[in-house]
């Protein structure tokens, strides 16, 4: 039978911790997600490892066996790892994703990858208004997550989504004019968004503007404005609005990873492949994905 190193350490974190919030803190992860990884050994190994009550977590006379083989197996890990673990991966990684991309994933991602490559120094912009692209032909960044509507052939698609008229739930139009919240110009929604609106004979006026995404935020969610985002980054007390006011269809784009000059370093390649495996893919697109980056950043 093989266990899943990753659920060791959930189980060995969780007993440490004294919980799965504590633990989940400490791996850097959703406490869900830790439940999750509780449930799939315990399935595994076909009986109860841990004893919850309302008040503490206990293990069970067989959670205390398997701890002491997991504590040992992660152990001898650890001892396999610095003996043949090849020289550590050094240097810095430049990196630009949208400040809707991967939300409350990314401090996770971050995270997960320094502690991995200690060595590595992360230079991460997080941005809503920079043209991330033109960065990367700058050479000022090394990776960087774009949104487009057109996939290009060097561009690795991380995930694809329609964007959505949204305002908040209680959302009324004042008057005749539609109030809309944007980011600068250079943001994409704006730009599809205006572009969509310059085609019908609906009035509209931006009565809110944001360099980031709070801002927006709290202008939708206050009823003064609606905007444009996916579906994905509607958030509860949001709904979609275009059949409600007769808005025009919006397209769908994508979000792709995109490497620069200095993509192709062992650090920024190991980045990427992080990246492209948080991402919402299928499992099974993640391989191609890779391959693709790769193949990119060769160039």
């Amino acid at each position: 039978m093989h266990f899943d190193p990753v659920l060791l350490r959930a189980f060995v974190a969780v007993k440490e911790a004294g919980g799965f919030t504590r633990a989940a803190e400490r791996l850097h992860l959703t406490q869900s997600a830790v439940s999750h990884q509780i449930r799939r050994l315990e399935e595994q190994v076909g009986r109860p490892l841990l004893h919850r009550t309302t008040r503490r977590l206990t293990l069970t006379e067989d959670g205390e066996d398997f701890m002491r083989y997991a504590q040992q197996i992660l152990q001898g890990f650890e001892a396999l790892s610095r003996r043949f673990l090849p020289a550590p991966v050094s240097g810095v990684v430049r990196f630009g994703v949208p400040e809707t991309f991967m939300g409350e994933r990314l401090p996770s991602l971050l995270c997960q990858f320094a502690r991995s490559y200690p060595a590595v120094r992360l230079d991460v912009s997080v941005t809503s208004i920079l043209d991330l692209r033109a960065m990367i032909d700058a050479d000022e960044l090394d990776l960087a997550v774009v949104i487009c509507e057109q996939k290009n052939d060097d561009e690795a698609l991380l995930r694809r989504t329609r964007l959505v008229w949204a305002a908040a739930d209680t959302f009324r139009t004042p008057g005749t004019s539609l109030p809309l919240a944007f980011m600068p110009p250079t943001c994409i929604y704006r730009d599809v968004a205006v572009r969509a609106l310059s085609d019908t004979a609906i009035d509209w006026h931006i009565i809110f503007s944001s360099p980031g995404w709070l801002g927006i935020r709290a202008a939708v969610l206050a009823g003064l404005a609606a905007t444009v985002l996916t579906r994905d980054e509607l958030e509860p007390g949001m709904k979609v609005i275009d059949d409600e006011y007769s808005l025009p269809s919006l397209p769908a784009v994508g979000f792709s990873l995109l490497c620069g000059a200095g993509g192709n370093t062992p650090a920024a390649r190991e980045f990427g492949r992080l990246v492209l495996d948080m991402a919402e893919l299928p499992p099974h697109n993640c391989a191609k994905k890779v391959v693709a980056v790769r193949r990119a950043s060769s160039r």
